[in-house]
Parts: structure tokens; sequence; C-alpha cells
């Protein structure tokens, strides 16, 4: 066999493979007997026919295209294997000569993965917000956890702001009572704009007993998008009371003796989430400082192909757990299907970019992904996609998808070591050290490889 490539662009090439008779031979015994296994002829048993019957039977021509079919795939490997490639997708392959006892001769035009020149990324700058940690913001911490240690008690008077009242509902579009827009015994906190727009000030005001009808935006559902004549009925009214802030409330709701000391806690936690943040931050900028420096050039094709996948996974994956379709949640966003495309093309070749560019680094920095590693990324990625570690690590292994793993955690160290290289300082100009964050929160490489895992458009479940 012979091959030779023929560069089209910087991300295909067309492969022209010459393949003599002879070594077709094991493929055309395949494919008679094949064909022995699906035909009958009077005369001879079922795949006992000899090769000679079958052509004057059936044609030579038939037998030809199954042991070319058999042979194809194989054939466009071992031409890739030569040509050195790392092909992207499948290869749109066109059969040009076949001489029956002579030669096979085919063309295979298929993406590659571009040469990338990694250039000096250790003078790259980037910002990030500094990690301030106001009063106001413990004392906000400290009144959410006093609001999950609220104690209720009904009353009967009138519903006012911050009561809970337990209500039935029912939601009518063109006089037709929705199959899905019933539901009884509905705990709601007013004024926490969780239910409906409209839903306050209808229950406001409202004793046990008494109803009101208001019209409403449905968020989701079958009729998401559309408005409703909504019926609220109040079953009962319950005043909210919030326990004093003090020592006693502190041993309450934390393992600390006193407030002091659980405001204090609150104060580190709410300084670990920000150093978490920041890290995060930086991260992300220093990846697009990176991709800035690199030219990458992207494949038309595999970039369609990300494309229809991230609208895929967004319509069937996303909005159809929310009951939306891809109309209902334009109108939401407040964009256009233009305006959604662009954005969607342009997250897109951000993603192919990215995986582009930190795979090169991988090789480059000779980055290998251990055992501990992969272990504790596959468990990250159970807990986002609501999986048990289990059920992940099944799924990934049935759906071949190791090696996808394997890629996210070394893209992630790849980042990690351009993000050390790099200069961070926060808004008030102080340096930023990623690594005694690390030593802080403990997650700042969790985070660099989730970042990475985001940017390349990864973070899905896996199938099965």
């Amino acid at each position: 066999m012979k091959s030779a490539v023929e560069t089209l662009n910087p991300t295909r090439v067309r492969l022209t493979v010459e393949v003599p008779f002879e070594e077709l031979k094991d493929s055309l015994d395949a494919a008679y007997k094949k064909i022995n296994q699906q035909v009958t002829v009077k005369g001879f048993r079922k795949g006992k026919i000899p090769a000679r019957i079958i052509d004057q039977r059936f044609g030579r021509g038939a037998v030809l295209e199954e042991a070319v079919n058999d042979a194809l795939p194989k054939l466009y490997t071992e031409a890739v294997n030569e040509g050195e490639l790392n092909v992207l997708g499948q290869p749109e392959v066109d059969i040009t000569e076949l001489k029956d006892g002579e030669l096979l001769t085919f063309t295979a035009e298929v993406d590659v993965r571009p040469t990338i020149e990694i250039p000096d990324y250790s003078g790259i700058e980037v910002e990030v917000d500094a990690v301030e940690v106001s009063d106001e913001d413990v004392e906000k911490a400290v009144e959410e956890l006093r609001e999950r240690f609220a104690s209720t008690s009904p009353v009967e008077r009138a519903a006012e702001d911050g009561d809970v009242v337990t209500i039935d509902l029912e939601a009518k579009v063109d006089g037709e009572v929705l199959e899905d827009g019933v539901a009884e015994g509905v705990s709601y906190t007013i004024g926490s704009g969780e239910l409906l727009d409209g839903i306050d000030d209808a229950v406001k005001g409202l004793e046990a007993g008494a109803e009101a009808t208001f019209t409403s935006e449905l968020k989701g559902g079958s009729a998401a998008g559309k408005e409703a004549e909504v019926t609220v009925k109040v079953t009962q009214v319950a005043s909210r009371e919030l326990p004093e802030l003090d020592d006693e409330f502190a041993q309450l709701a934390s393992e600390f003796d006193t407030l002091e000391e659980l405001k204090a806690d609150s104060r580190k936690r709410l300084e670990n989430m920000k150093q978490y943040d920041q890290a995060t931050q930086a991260q992300e900028r220093v990846l697009d400082k990176l991709l800035e420096l690199v030219e990458v050039p992207v494949p038309e094709k595999l970039l369609e192909d990300e494309i229809n996948t991230r609208k895929h996974n967004l319509e069937h994956h996303q909005l159809g757990q929310m009951g939306l379709n891809l109309e209902q949640y334009l109108e939401i966003q407040g964009k256009t299907v233009e305006e959604f495309d662009a954005e969607t093309r342009e997250a897109a070749v951000k993603g192919i970019k990215t995986q582009f560019v930190l795979d090169e680094l991988v090789s480059k920095e000779k980055l290998n992904v251990s055992q501990e590693e992969l272990t504790e990324h596959l468990m990250r990625r159970a807990a986002s996609s609501g999986m048990s570690p289990d059920q992940f690590a099944q799924a990934v292994v049935q759906g071949g998808q190791v090696p996808m793993l394997v890629g996210e955690v070394a893209r992630g160290k790849a980042l990690a070591v351009v993000v050390e290289a790099a200069t961070v300082k926060d808004t008030n100009g102080e340096v930023v050290d990623l690594d005694d964050e690390e030593d802080e929160t403990g997650e700042t490489v969790e985070a660099t490889s989730d970042a990475a895992v985001e940017a390349s458009g990864d973070d899905e479940k896996p199938e099965a």
C-alpha cells in the first residue's frame, strides 16, 4: 500500500491511497464467506457455494463492494498512522479507481489538529478582585443562618409581608385549567419572590379561607411563557419568628459557644469563598490572555459539530428539564436568535481553541495524570452531575469516556502551569499568591481543572 498526504489548509488534509489487489485477499475471502451465509442457491448447501457461482448469480461487483467496505477502515487507519496524522472526526472517503485484480485507489479528506506554537507565557499579567469581607457581609451571612432557624406559628389575621402562607393554586390559559397547573398545600413566604409574579399582592390581606385571582406569565411547565389566570386560595397564615442573636443561638446553630465565635467563623468562611472565586477568576483571565497570544485555526466541520452539540445539550437537557423550549428561553433572556447563534459560535470557538492549546501544553510540559488525580476529578464531576460516584464511574467506563476525563485533568494541570507563571494582582495592586490560597482553601487546583473544563465545554453527563 502506498499513501500520500496533501495539506488542503492548516486543519484539513487529503490522503491518497493506492492498494495492490493482492492486499485485498483477506477482505475478498471474508466477502465471499458473508455472502455465502446470506444467500441460497439450489443444488448447494448454505455456506458451501463456490466463488464462481456467486460471481455468476450475484455479480462480481457485489463481492468487490463488500470487500472494499470491509477493507477501507483498516486501510485508512494504516494511512493515517503512516502519515503520522492527528485526525479529528470522520473522513470523507471517495473511491477513485477500482480495477478488479489490479488496483484499488481512494482518497480520504479529514480534519486534523493544527500545528500550534506555544509562545512564552511567563509575561502574562491579569487583575482580579481583592478578597475583602466587610462587617456587612458577616452580618448578612449570620442573618441568613438566623432565617434558617426561624419558627412559624399559625395566626388568625390577614397575611402580611414575611408571613408563611399555605396556599392552593389553579392556573388557566384561555379559560382551560392546565393539567400541570394545579397545586395544593404549597408553602410560600410572602416577599420571597420564589413563585409567580403578582402573587405577593394577591395574597397580602387575605385570611385563611379567602382567595384571589391574578394574571401572571408562567415561568415553567407546559404553558411556560404564556399569560395565565391564576386563582390562589389561602388555607393557613403563619407568622415567622426569628431567634434572638445571642450565645444561645450560636450554640443552637453551630458548634460554637458564643456569637462572636460564630461571626469569626462566618468571616473566615466568606474569605475562603472569595479566595476560591478569586482563584477561579485568575484562571479564567489567564486563559483568555493565553488564547490571545496563540494563533489557533479552527476546523469548520469540528466547529459546526461543536455548535450543534451545545445547542442540543441546551435544548434537550437543560431547557427540557425546565419545561422550556428555545423560543421561550430566548424570550426570557431577551435575546434574538441571531444573538444566541453568535454567542454559541463564540463559545464553541473558544472551547475548541482551549482544548487545542492546553493539549499542546500537556505535550510540551510532559504532564501526566495520576490515578489519585483522576479519582478526585471523577468525584467532583459526579457531584456536579447529580450522580453517585459509582453511577458516574460506571457510565464513564461503559461509554468509553475515561480518556475524556483524563484529558480534562491534564488540561487543568496545563492551565495551572500557566497560572503559576503569570503575575496576578488584585484591584488594590497587591500580588496574589495562589499557592498560599491553595494551602488555605484546598481547592485551587480543583478550580483550575474546572475552569479548563468549563472553557472547553466538556462539562456534561457521560452517556452510557
